[in-house]
């Protein structure tokens, strides 16, 4: 388990949708391929983060063939106070068709009267 602790009680959230990948028009080895695959798609954030974040991510779509088992595993990786990295995985036999993903990024946003006093 991994937990944030925020030193401000200024909190900001951040939140988006992005398709990942689409392949099944294209042929593409998420869904045509076997054994281990990756997807990633890089999320910049509108304004950065005073810190890096914490990053929930959830499949908003998911399109998978029925002829196979479902298995895929949906990251966020390289959380920086800038953005971070998507990350959809899958092995074996499964085809993916495409990945939407939901995300919300929690954390210290700065602010106009921030003060940067070293």
């Amino acid at each position: 388990m991994k937990s944030l602790t925020l030193r401000s009680s200024r909190i900001g959230f951040l939140q988006g949708d992005a398709e990942v990948f689409s392949e099944f028009d294209s042929g593409g080895s998420m869904w045509t391929g076997q054994g281990p695959r990756e997807r990633r798609l890089a999320v910049r954030f509108t304004r950065p983060f005073r810190r890096a974040p914490g990053v929930q991510v959830s499949a908003s779509l998911v399109d998978m063939h029925q002829d196979t088992a479902h298995r895929m595993e949906l990251v966020a990786e390289n959380v920086t106070e800038t953005g971070f990295d998507v990350v959809v995985r899958t092995w074996s036999d499964t085809r993916v068709a495409r990945v939407r993903a939901a995300w919300m990024a929690i954390g210290d946003l700065p602010f106009e009267d921030d003060w940067d006093v070293e």
